[in-house]
């Protein structure tokens, strides 16, 4: 296999074992058997053909903003979606960004071009590519709300683009969720705007994160997703388990909706913690919190 993809995409972006504490927000997590890091679409796709003959499932992996990595370690081959795939173009009120850029650097493009609509994003720890699957939002925004359309490789290779109403966006969702396509751009449309609205706009949303949020701790930012009719942070701290924790794992004591690593909490540490909260919250609100933080083994 490394032969293989030696020869579509060059050795030099090929790593082995490589620590997934390194590569996901949480800091946690296992070695990585292998992870390519294509440049282009023509590279992706040739890598995505080789998976395919040879019949090998992989993962795909942008910030690892949102994940845990099984402290054992992962087998599968990692596609890597990073900075060298994270071109930002602007074209009247339009923002065409390829998906390993930063969600806080289209937000700064849109900024330095007046355009406003994307303000939401600055502060979302992720890119492009890992927010569109799952719909991320903030503060009333949510990515459905700016998406004109979003260009994607199936597992054989095949390329195509849909627009914003074909991708059926709903809540931490959207209709690549859950399968092994690969986001490779989107089109993301804006309306002009007054530059320093934009910029306060951006600074009170920013106020507002680090006023409520553990943000000097490693975390995947909100743990749970929002129950229907309920908030999850409030739910966990009504139970009484701000604080509470297994190892270096904590329910924040700042909010109650992130669990923090402090140091130097394992996996199984956070994986542990989670259940122990859904457990609680369940004896005491009869209320099933679902995760939104996604697990590799």
């Amino acid at each position: 296999m490394i032969e293989k993809l030696s020869m579509v995409i060059g050795s030099d972006r090929i790593k082995t074992n490589v620590p997934m504490s390194t590569m996901t927000t949480f800091r946690t997590g296992g070695i990585a058997r292998i992870i390519v890091s294509p440049t282009s679409t023509e590279e992706l796709k040739n890598v995505l053909k080789i998976f395919y003959d040879m019949q090998i499932p992989y993962y795909v992996l942008g910030n690892g903003s949102n994940l845990l990595v099984s402290d054992k370690g992962i087998e599968k081959p990692i596609i890597y979606i990073g900075r060298d795939f994270s071109s930002i173009d602007v074209f009247e009120n339009c923002i065409t960004a390829r998906s390993g850029a930063f969600l806080s650097a289209i937000a700064k493009k849109a900024y330095d071009e007046s355009l406003t609509g994307f303000e939401f994003a600055a502060g979302i720890p992720g890119t492009l590519g890992g927010a569109l699957i799952m719909n991320a939002g903030a503060y009333g925004g949510e990515m459905k709300d700016v998406i004109e359309a979003v260009s994607f490789v199936d597992p054989s290779g095949e390329e195509y683009v849909v627009s914003g109403e074909e991708m059926e966006f709903s809540y931490r969702n959207s209709a690549l969720s859950g399968t092994n396509c690969i986001i490779t751009g989107a089109t993301i449309k804006l309306e002009k705007g007054n530059k320093e609205e934009i910029n306060e706009k951006m600074s009170l949303l920013a106020a507002k994160r680090r006023d409520k949020q553990p943000l000097e701790y490693a975390s995947a930012g909100s743990t749970f997703k929002r129950p229907v009719g309920h908030f999850a942070g409030s739910l966990i701290e009504s139970a009484g388990l701000k604080g509470a924790s297994f190892g270096d794992a904590q329910v924040s004591e700042k909010h109650a909706g992130f669990i923090i690593n402090k140091g130097n909490a394992t996996t199984q540490n956070i994986c542990d913690l989670i259940e122990f909260v859904k457990e609680k919250v369940y004896e005491k609100h009869g209320v099933i919190l679902e995760t939104e933080v996604k697990y590799w083994d």
